[in-house]
């Protein structure tokens, strides 16, 4: 079973071995959303052994798993959205490296998650949120919880630390709060130094300044998403987390300053992919 590949399809990850329905799910309703087809991808591992006759019988049990999988995923996907084109797609290759490359041209790519420690993601052949994270050419989403919908004003959780990426995570926050009629709560963390004598809440100018700055002209072109600015003490990925306990997401850049910077999947995303209880979306910098 294979597919084709438009531009601008919401890719979902699909792992036979794994719980792959609450991805699927996700991606149904994101496709709707934004009026997308949605394509649903199997890698198959290459092959690998010497003994030719053996690796290939190996393979092919493989690639029927994949078809008897995206059969099933195809189906809950058009339960969940009748109105959605699904596109099955099994590609040979590795897990990571596909998705990588089924990015390329696509709205979104979506993963499920089992919110592995440190050690266990760098162990595990099977995790795929870290690496697709950081090389992905288009916003990851890691579902690893259903949303949160229990709140009477749903909202979108997005970082701010004042650079290029958190720029363009404010504008993904935006569009996608106005695809899904909910409003964004702008979050910045601020630590204190290590000897400071000033009370919890101080205002923090320097803070509300920089949300101001970075939510400045969203208001006018999403005018019907409500925005709230938010400063909270503690690192980003402890304000964060926390201030994603009943969201419908939390969005951050995949690069930036400060809690955002150094490797392309900083501390502050690799913090948020293991402690979120909502799904984490990360959206590439320019």
């Amino acid at each position: 079973m294979t597919g084709t590949t438009d531009p601008r399809d919401i890719v979902v990850g699909v792992d036979p071995v794994r719980n792959w329905r609450l991805a699927v799910a996700w991606g149904a309703d994101e496709a709707r959303h934004r009026g997308r087809r949605l394509r649903l991808v199997v890698a198959v591992p290459p092959r690998q052994s010497t003994r030719r006759a053996a690796e290939d019988l190996r393979h092919t049990a493989r690639t029927r798993a994949a078809d008897d999988t995206l059969r099933q995923a195809v189906d809950l996907a058009r339960a969940r959205q009748p109105e959605v084109d699904s596109a099955p797609l099994v590609a040979d290759g590795p897990a990571a490296a596909v998705l990588v490359e089924q990015s390329r041209g696509a709205e979104m790519v979506v993963l499920g998650s089992r919110h592995l420690g440190g050690i266990e993601e760098f162990l595990s052949a099977g995790s795929l949120a870290v690496p697709v994270t950081a090389q992905a050419q288009c916003p990851v989403a890691v579902v690893g919880e259903a949303e949160h919908t229990t709140q009477e004003s749903p909202y979108l959780v997005v970082g701010v630390d004042g650079s290029a990426t958190s720029r363009a995570a404010v504008e993904f926050a935006f569009e996608e709060a106005d695809l899904r009629g909910c409003l964004v709560r702008a979050v910045a963390a601020w630590q204190p130094p290590a000897f400071s004598r000033e009370p919890g809440d101080t205002l923090f100018p320097a803070e509300r300044r920089l949300l101001a700055e970075a939510t400045s002209g969203l208001s006018e072109r999403y005018p019907d998403v409500p925005v709230h600015h938010d400063v909270q003490i503690g690192s980003p990925v402890e304000v964060l987390a926390r201030a994603g306990e009943h969201a419908l997401a939390v969005v951050v850049g995949r690069r930036g300053r400060g809690g955002y910077s150094g490797m392309r999947v900083g501390s502050v995303v690799r913090g948020l992919l293991h402690r979120a209880t909502c799904p984490v979306i990360t959206v590439p910098g320019g």
